[in-house]
């Protein structure tokens, strides 16, 4: 399943990039938290982060190593039957290990309020005000049908940002070739725990802790 473009009423027609060579590789590894599990309380608990980061993401971490391995043997092969039958394993795994690696960076404990400098200009640009943004984030990401994510996103070739919602663990990039800006995360093991099967009050916590710090930075490096 594609992301869907939140501005643009259809979905994306473009795949995932063509897979390369993974004759020689190091293996994924699961990245360290820059913040303690607890860090983000009393908006995102420390049960959630432990078992969101230890236990699903580094899953995602695992399953990408062992799919890319039987790739490797398929590649050495010729066998392109089987090449085929793992790229949806390496699409969700990969894009499992590619999004929460971007989620962990967007939270920060001293993190919420409003960006600043050219992100601020941009969003005010691009969608009238801040407040008409976060107003679209949200409700595009509740709207996500089961799991998936929200993002903001930057249109290289249009130069603007656009929000889009993804399904399951389809990348932003790879699937809409919207570069990743800000991520959130509304599969339930990312609020489950503390907030149930309420939504909405997780997307209203959630941007206490948004690291717009990291988001400008991404902004500033994507336009490069």
């Amino acid at each position: 399943m594609l992301c869907r473009l939140a501005s643009a009423g259809r979905s994306s027609a473009k795949l995932v990039a063509p897979l390369g060579c993974l004759v020689s590789r190091q293996k994924h590894t699961l990245p360290d938290l820059p913040y303690d599990y607890g860090a983000l309380e009393p908006h995102i608990n420390a049960e959630i982060m432990q078992l969101h980061h230890n236990k699903h993401h580094a899953t995602y971490v695992n399953n990408l190593n062992v799919a890319e391995e039987k790739y490797k043997e398929a590649l050495a092969k010729g066998d392109v039957t089987a090449q085929v039958s793992l790229q949806p394993a390496i699409k969700f795994n990969g894009g499992g290990h590619i999004n929460h690696t971007i989620f962990w960076t967007n939270l920060s404990p001293n993190g919420g309020g409003e960006p600043k400098g050219e992100l601020m200009e941009a969003i005010k640009r691009d969608f009238g005000s801040f407040a008409n943004f976060k107003e679209k984030l949200t409700a595009v990401s509740v709207g996500v049908q089961g799991s998936g994510w929200g993002w903001l996103g930057y249109n290289k070739e249009q130069g603007r940002l656009q929000i889009a919602a993804c399904a399951n663990q389809d990348p932003l990039q790879g699937t809409t070739g919207l570069i990743p800006l800000l991520g959130i995360d509304v599969w339930e093991h990312a609020y489950y725990l503390q907030y149930k099967n309420v939504r909405p009050d997780y997307l209203k916590a959630i941007w206490n802790v948004i690291n717009w710090e990291n988001v400008s930075s991404r902004y500033v490096s994507c336009k490069k």
